[in-house]
């Protein structure tokens, strides 16, 4: 008799679990049109130094050290069936153990005004062309924007509340885990997602960081201030 035959379940295998997540895939997409699964190429969940940095900022917090880990297999096996992220809520579908997917809610705390306008200034002093951040673009320079511990736009594991379907009582469960690191991949591709995450306006922001850049710029030329013109006519040199 085989170690299963006392009670214990056969682990699937990666290729096992990447079969079923892909038959329960094409399940959810006849009765839903808008899924958006993760998927992932390869063994690497990010490719972008932004994905890369918020799966590293994850499993450097020490709440989840023991728990983050178990979500890997699961998203590199696309078991992340649906993920979409609102501001500051994320609902994903997990393909876990039975049939039916698990759902999974993670609602993230809003950056408070202290924190907004230090990110502010942080833009201000860093962005060597604005025009990338307009195309949502994120030069290295920016890179403080997430890793600065105080100010930045990673969230803190009290600013992070989840919850899942499945049973498992534990502090964070693997469907969770893989959702965050399901994030990571999404934030991968589209990295102005960071914003929302935080609740705030992407290009609000910009338009910020430009209207302190160009009251800079004016200032030191002498110019009448920007608030003495049409913010909107200074704000299209940048095709906003």
């Amino acid at each position: 008799m085989t170690p299963y035959g006392y009670g214990y379940k056969k682990q699937e295998t990666v290729m096992e679990r990447k079969a079923k997540a892909k038959k329960s895939l094409e399940k959810l997409k006849k009765t839903h049109s808008d899924v958006e699964p993760v998927i992932i190429e390869g063994s690497k969940i990010a490719e972008n130094w932004w994905g890369k940095s918020w799966n590293l900022n994850l499993e450097s917090y020490a709440d989840y050290s023991n728990r983050i880990s178990r979500g890997k297999s699961y998203v590199r096996s696309n078991a992340v069936l649906d993920l979409k992220i609102a501001k500051g809520k994320v609902c994903a579908k997990v393909q876990g153990s039975r049939v039916k997917p698990y759902e999974v809610a993670i609602t993230i705390d809003p950056l408070n005004s202290d924190k907004w306008q230090k990110v502010t200034e942080l833009c201000n002093h860093r962005i060597d062309s604005l025009e990338q951040l307009v195309e949502g673009k994120f030069p290295k320079e920016l890179e403080v924007l997430f890793l600065e511990k105080k100010y930045g736009l990673f969230p803190e594991p009290k600013e992070i509340h989840f919850y899942c379907s499945c049973h498992d009582w534990a502090s964070m469960c693997k469907h969770v885990s893989a959702t965050l690191y399901g994030i990571g991949a999404r934030l991968d591709a589209d990295p102005m997602l960071f914003f929302e995450l935080r609740g705030l306006d992407g290009q609000e922001l910009v338009k910020k960081s430009m209207e302190i850049k160009l009251e800079n710029m004016m200032k030191n030329a002498g110019k009448k201030s920007i608030r003495e013109i049409e913010v909107n006519e200074a704000l299209e040199i940048f095709g906003l």
